[in-house]
């Protein structure tokens, strides 16, 4: 029930700034509750400690992206469509939220191994969309009736998150969402498109 109310969500994103402007390790419960507009003591009312925020954090952020992912892709006819669509989707939401992007690609990596198990779990849910959309390229006759499911899975999600890496890295410098017709290709070659 915490998660619905205003301040829950004031105080993720108010985290996702702070993280992103000072690093998980420099990011004191108190910066991230000056940035929410909060006292100290209301941040405890909603989470336990800073890493709990950062586990709430990626979880609300991740959830709704994934929500928003399987929706888009239940409109297209072809795993191929699909796979563009999350690619694009991937690349989108995140250039347009550099905190996040860095929080995702840069702040969580450097947490420590209960955090990154609890950080992983949440990750299922998008890589479990990944396989579905794989599957259905097999069933359909679009990728190679041999493709081994988990390498592919690795090859897109590998591809797609180290993509975002180097342009958060190059400063944002180019246009994210204008690379995912080419890194679709790249996978859809590297799945044995069938078209």
């Amino acid at each position: 029930m915490k998660n619905q109310k205003p301040k829950y969500m004031q105080i993720i994103d108010a985290a996702v700034i702070t993280i992103a402007e000072n690093g998980y390790h420099q990011s004191q419960v108190s910066k991230i509750a000056k940035q929410a507009g909060v006292a100290d003591g209301t941040i405890y009312l909603y989470f336990k400690n800073k890493e709990d925020i950062l586990i709430s954090l990626f979880r609300e952020k991740m959830g709704h992206f994934i929500t928003d992912l399987e929706e888009v892709t239940r409109s297209k006819n072809t795993a191929s469509e699909k796979l563009l669509l999350l690619i694009e989707n991937h690349f989108r939401r995140l250039s347009e939220d550099y905190h996040l992007a860095i929080v995702t690609q840069l702040e969580l990596r450097q947490t420590n191994k209960d955090l990154r198990l609890q950080i992983n779990s949440i990750l299922k849910g998008y890589l479990k969309l990944v396989d579905k959309i794989l599957v259905e390229g097999i069933e359909k006759g679009e990728f190679d009736k041999d493709l081994d499911i988990r390498l592919a899975r690795q090859m897109i999600f590998g591809t797609i998150d180290e993509t975002v890496t180097t342009w958060i890295m190059n400063d944002h410098k180019y246009d994210l969402v204008g690379l995912a017709p080419k890194v679709h290709q790249l996978l859809i070659n590297g799945c044995g498109n069938k078209n």
